[in-house]
C-alpha cells in the first residue's frame, strides 16, 4: 500500500466513553484506522464496530467476519460470524497493562454500488502478560455509501472505552 496518510479524524480518549465515532470518508480511496492503546472497564468483552452511513452507525444485521486468532496461552483460534449485528475487535479486560492496538483498512466506503469492507489486524496484551493477536476481516453485505466507522459495544451495553487513540486516514 504505497502513498501516504492524510489524517481525516482522530479522538483520544482520556475518561469513560460508551463510543467514538470517526467520519469524514468522503471519496474512493482507500482509508485507514489506527488504534493504540485502547482499553475498557468490563473484563472479557470484545470490543465492537459498525461503519456509519451519514454519521449514524448501522446496527443491521449484515455484517459477515472472521479472523485468526494466535495466542500465546493456548491453541490458535477461529472466530467468524455472518448476518452479526457488529465486526469485532479482540476481547480485552479491565487490569494495568490489558489494552488492544489495531490496524483497519477500510474499502468502499465512498461506493454506494459495492459492499463496505474492511481487513484488520492487531494485537492485545491481557494481565496475565498473554499475548493475542488478530487477523482478518468484515463485510456489510448492503450496498451503501458509508462515511466512517464507530467503536463500542454495542451487543450489550454498560462496557465503556477508558482510553486510547483512534485515528482515521485517508490514503493517498
Amino acid at each position: 500500500m504505497a502513498g501516504k496518510l492524510v489524517q481525516v479524524a482522530t479522538e483520544t480518549v482520556t475518561s469513560a466513553v460508551s463510543s467514538v465515532t470517526l467520519t469524514g470518508i468522503d471519496s474512493d480511496d482507500v482509508y485507514m484506522v489506527a488504534i493504540s492503546n485502547m482499553e475498557i472497564d468490563t473484563d472479557n468483552k470484545f470490543m465492537e464496530y459498525r461503519f456509519t452511513v451519514s454519521g449514524t452507525a448501522d446496527s443491521t444485521s449484515n455484517y459477515d467476519y472472521a479472523f485468526k486468532e494466535l495466542r500465546a496461552d493456548s491453541s490458535f483460534d477461529d472466530v467468524s460470524s455472518t448476518n452479526a449485528n457488529a465486526g469485532s475487535l479482540d476481547n480485552i479486560g479491565t487490569a494495568t497493562g490489558e489494552s488492544s492496538n489495531y490496524i483497519l483498512y477500510l474499502y468502499n466506503f465512498n461506493n454506494s454500488s459495492e459492499y463496505s469492507f474492511i481487513t484488520q489486524e492487531g494485537s492485545a496484551r491481557s494481565s496475565a502478560g498473554n499475548l493475542r493477536a488478530r487477523q482478518g476481516g468484515c463485510v456489510l453485505t448492503v450496498a451503501q455509501a458509508c462515511d466512517g466507522i464507530s467503536f463500542g459495544r454495542f451487543f450489550d451495553s454498560g462496557t465503556n472505552i477508558d482510553s486510547g487513540t483512534f485515528t482515521l486516514y485517508r490514503i493517498v
